[in-house]
């Protein structure tokens, strides 16, 4: 036997290897830029086409109304509102009505001729000592000149910033912006839903508003308390928080407030159509829902509910329609049918389902709406009020289409490729 050890073999020197991180970054950085850039560059694209269509094709054709239609919920009586020129009138004969307080907080504010009769209306008001406090977002009337809201001294006016430290950080308690639409007149008196205050929306737009008259009313005068008290200046005065003897279950405000990251309404919808046995009734001006919702529609849909989504087939924001289509696939193969308003924009933000439970407001159902922006939403248990939602649906359903799968497979192959390129932005709207 050989003693002679066996002969280890040679390690090798290790290979070092440089990296160049700084080339890396550069990569990552280029790599970055293109993915933002595509999705983008297909929105910019839509939006340029839809600009010459929308000079060819103005969204402007009539559209079935209804008139103001009314019932009780308990003490409270519930008016529900299809017709802009209709709900302006009842706003404009309260505020010129008033006699002690008028709180007022919209989203946009056209500086028209409705935005004008407001206006004056609000300081006829202040001037025969009725205390008036307003609040605007900033953010959607940039293009207003400012001076449309400068107000009489009696009239308390908060604008909402339009630029917040947040938003480029995606920071939801610092960007979110003030989407409500609320008027309250003398604590008995209130008024809430999807309309803006515009000449526009007085008659070709197609949306809906709730009023309540008696002391559910509270509901929206303790919303808007809380948000001026939250967001007023230094100089501007503190409002009184007068509570409530009445407690409603059946009639409640839900409302989201990024600031605390408090977002309701979303879980209204959901704990609503988890509930569902017969029907649901969507109406939505912008409909982008996020993976639950849409999970709980479908759910719905296979245990044998009749699922019904109504959206604008072209809206005022071709981006979110074009973002919405991309769940169409999936929602019409779960047996979610599809209706899309003709020739108009319906901006409506209503809910009914099984004939009981009903909510208007100001929320979309898409990510801004639920976990972005302030909004309001009233949720309502009463089989009245339903029944006029489910009215105000069918009615808009005489003017809708519906989309079926089989014509949606058909879409153009472009029409495909454009859905997924902008999808990555669905977390932005």
């Amino acid at each position: 036997m050989s003693l002679v050890p066996p002969r280890l073999p040679r390690l090798r020197k290790p290979v070092r290897v440089q990296v160049d991180w700084a080339a890396l970054r550069r990569y990552a950085t280029r790599g970055a830029v293109v993915a933002a850039a595509v999705p983008v560059a297909a929105a910019a694209t839509v939006m340029g086409l839809e600009r010459f269509r929308r000079h060819q094709y103005p969204l402007d054709k009539p559209f079935p109304t209804s008139p103001p239609s009314s019932t009780k919920v308990e003490d409270t009586t519930a008016t529900v509102y299809t017709f802009g020129a209709d709900l302006y009138a009842a706003m404009l004969e309260a505020i010129r009505g008033a006699q002690r307080e008028i709180f007022l907080e919209t989203y946009i504010w056209k500086n028209d001729e409705v935005g004008h009769q407001f206006k004056e209306a609000l300081a006829e008001a202040s001037a025969r000592g009725v205390a008036v406090y307003v609040v605007y977002d900033g953010f959607a009337n940039l293009v207003i000149p400012r001076s449309f809201y400068d107000m009489p001294a009696g009239v308390h006016v908060l604008r909402f910033p339009a630029m917040r430290p947040g938003l480029l950080m995606l920071d939801v308690r610092r960007s979110g912006r003030d989407h409500r639409k609320i008027l309250v007149v003398d604590d008995d008196v209130a008024f809430v839903g999807g309309y803006n205050i515009g000449s526009l929306y007085a008659t070709q737009w197609r949306d809906t508003h709730l009023r309540l008259t008696g002391p559910s009313a509270w509901e929206l005068r303790n919303a808007f308390v809380d948000f001026w008290n939250r967001w007023r200046g230094p100089r501007q005065p503190v409002l009184q928080d007068v509570g409530s003897p009445l407690w409603l279950p059946r009639l409640r405000a839900a409302r989201n407030a990024p600031s605390e990251l408090v977002f309701p309404i979303r879980g209204i919808y959901l704990d609503a159509i988890d509930r569902a046995c017969s029907h649901v009734y969507i109406t939505q001006a912008y409909f982008i829902p996020d993976e639950d919702i849409q999970a709980a529609l479908l759910a719905a849909a296979a245990r044998g509910v009749d699922v019904r989504v109504l959206v604008p087939e072209r809206s005022n924001h071709v981006v979110a329609d074009w973002l919405a289509r991309g769940h169409y696939a999936s929602l019409l193969r779960g047996g979610v049918r599809i209706f899309l308003y003709q020739g108009a924009m319906i901006h409506a933000k209503t809910a009914t389902i099984d004939g009981r439970w009903t909510t208007v407001g100001t929320a979309n159902i898409d990510r801004l709406s639920l976990t972005g922006n302030y909004e309001i939403n009233l949720e309502v248990v009463d089989d009245g009020l339903a029944a006029q939602l489910e009215d105000a649906f069918r009615m808009d359903q005489s003017n809708s289409r519906e989309l079926t799968l089989a014509e949606w497979r058909r879409r153009h192959p472009l029409s495909k490729v454009a859905e997924r390129l902008m999808s990555p932005l669905r977390p932005l709207l």
